[in-house]
């Protein structure tokens, strides 16, 4: 595709849910969406306020984060019967999960996957990513058919990223697509000249999203669309809707930034532009 001609959805906004994450606990955060009941429920009401992808961490019985492969096949199969949503699982998992478990995430073969480029500190823990499980999962992606979404924690995982596909070449579905984390305690800050920063550093053709923790999520949120990105929103990422207000739903969240894309002129893209967009297989 020529730089001359725009990509499938260049003129909208995909917006991506991260509805529970590994972090939070349910006991602090009782309308943290923890079992599978739950998970396809706030799905189904994002869809419908306009999130296009859904990023998957699971839980278990006791609202643990898991990786449970049983569990993770099950979450696939329920969110494609009953949504149109692309699914995205987490190979990130909690950060102490085993590089074993995480390469396993694809035998539950998702539409998509992360694929994080570089170790980085978070918070008091270390999220540990070599760069021989980097390759690893980027390769088993590709022989999956699974589209990656390499999450960039720090400016200097894009060089990372340059690396990965000068030596391994393209992913599964032939485009590059990355998720900018910003504002994570250890990683890169959560404002617009850093964002500008990361853009520089970006491969050629590529699209981004951007996700701001905590409460970096509206500027993150504001940069990303002033500068042509997409957006990731969800209780993962923050349990605040404003200062002193807390989420009500992940819904409310995407029902946020479905209305400053639309303010963007760039309105949120449906599932089957957003599978165009990244060479997700129509299949999956």
């Amino acid at each position: 595709m020529s730089p001359s001609t725009p990509r499938p959805g260049a003129h909208g906004t995909l917006i991506t849910v991260a509805p529970t994450g590994a972090e939070h606990a349910k006991a602090d955060v009782p309308n943290l969406p923890v079992t599978l009941e739950e998970l396809v429920s706030t799905a189904r009401d994002c869809e419908r306020v306009g999130a296009a992808m859904i990023h998957v961490h699971i839980r278990g019985a006791d609202t643990r984060p898991t990786l449970d492969l049983v569990r993770l096949r099950e979450t696939v199969a329920a969110l494609r019967e009953q949504t149109g949503l692309v699914v995205q699982l987490s190979t990130g998992g909690a950060v102490t999960d085993p590089e074993a478990d995480r390469l396993a995430v694809l035998d539950a073969l998702p539409d998509s996957a992360s694929c994080t480029m570089g170790t980085v500190n978070f918070g008091d823990d270390v999220f540990l990513n070599r760069w021989e499980f980097v390759v690893e999962l980027h390769r088993r992606m590709r022989d999956r058919g699974i589209v990656p979404e390499y999450e960039i924690f720090d400016v200097g995982q894009l060089a990372s990223l340059r690396r990965l596909l000068d030596e391994h070449g393209l992913p599964a579905g032939g485009h590059v697509h990355v998720d900018l984390v910003m504002g994570v305690p250890g990683g890169m800050p959560g404002d617009a000249e850093t964002l500008v920063a990361a853009l520089r550093a970006i491969p050629d053709g590529a699209t981004f999203s951007a996700t701001g923790i905590g409460r970096t999520s509206l500027p993150v949120m504001f940069a990303s669309l002033a500068a042509g990105g997409h957006l990731r929103v969800g209780m993962e990422d923050t349990v605040s809707y404003a200062r002193g207000e807390r989420v009500r739903d992940n819904a409310q969240l995407v029902a946020r930034a479905a209305g400053l894309a639309r303010i963007a002129q760039r309105p949120p893209l449906p599932a089957a532009e957003v599978r165009k967009l990244l060479g997700v297989a129509m299949n999956n």
